[in-house]
């Protein structure tokens, strides 16, 4: 390793660090193998995975009424989340297609995942979002343009599945995240990711949006106020 590469390598672990000092960190568990995706969380896939929640408004206040599970999982080529979130009342886009990306789907009711490898620049990052009709869209956003919702053509090639259970007022939504449209790195146990996580929940005369690590603005796309995602090993 010559002198500029040392250098090169040393930056970046010093980056990595500075941003992960004091955030909060949610581990995604190893599977062995890739499976048939799922939104059921009893399935032995996703009871292996470690928690997290979303129990936050954007400005940090409580909201337990919609508390909402996260679970996530890896394998050499995919990254799994599956939400579980509860409704107050559900605020749906009529005539909704699932065969196609639906731009501006965050008008209505969304889970969201916001990820990035990209240490360097935190204002570029990949945004994923399912709602509970199925409905889909991706985005690679970058903060430095004026409007970084053009990033919508982009395409990752992820997958989402979900369901309804209106009798107990919960919602579930699963996305296999291909890891080579966010990260050039081998999978590997300790790698880790720049993360937030996000509901939004009911129609604007009552909406609710409920986070991971609130942003503490007006806005999701605060990248200084995200965490981090650990893969490790199984249990």
């Amino acid at each position: 390793m010559n002198g500029l590469v040392k250098v090169l390598v040393v930056s970046a672990l010093l980056v990595t660090s500075a941003f992960a000092e004091n955030k909060a960190v949610v581990e995604a568990v190893r599977a062995h193998a890739d499976v048939a995706l799922t939104d059921d969380p009893a399935s032995s896939f996703w009871t292996a995975a470690r928690p997290a929640y979303l129990e936050k408004d954007i400005q940090g206040k409580s909201v337990p009424q919609f508390r909402t599970e996260v679970r996530t999982r890896w394998t050499k080529d995919n990254l799994y989340f599956l939400f579980i979130c509860p409704y107050d009342e559900l605020y749906l886009k009529p005539s909704p297609d699932t065969q196609q990306e639906t731009n501006q789907l965050w008008n209505w009711d969304v889970a969201e995942v916001f990820i990035s490898s990209n240490f360097d620049d935190i204002k570029r990052y990949q945004e994923f979002e399912v709602s509970p009709q199925g409905e889909w869209i991706d985005l690679n956003i970058d903060l430095h343009k004026p409007h970084h919702e053009d990033g919508w053509t982009w395409n990752s090639g992820f997958e989402k599945k979900a369901q309804v259970d209106a009798a107990n007022h919960r919602w579930y939504a699963a996305m296999r995240i291909p890891l080579k449209a966010i990260d050039k790195r081998k999978a590997a146990a300790g790698n880790t990711l720049r993360m937030n996580l996000f509901l939004s929940e009911g129609a604007p005369a009552n909406h609710h949006e409920v986070t991971w690590q609130p942003p503490m603005g007006n806005t999701f796309h605060i990248p200084e106020q995200f965490g981090l995602l650990k893969l490790v090993k199984e249990k």
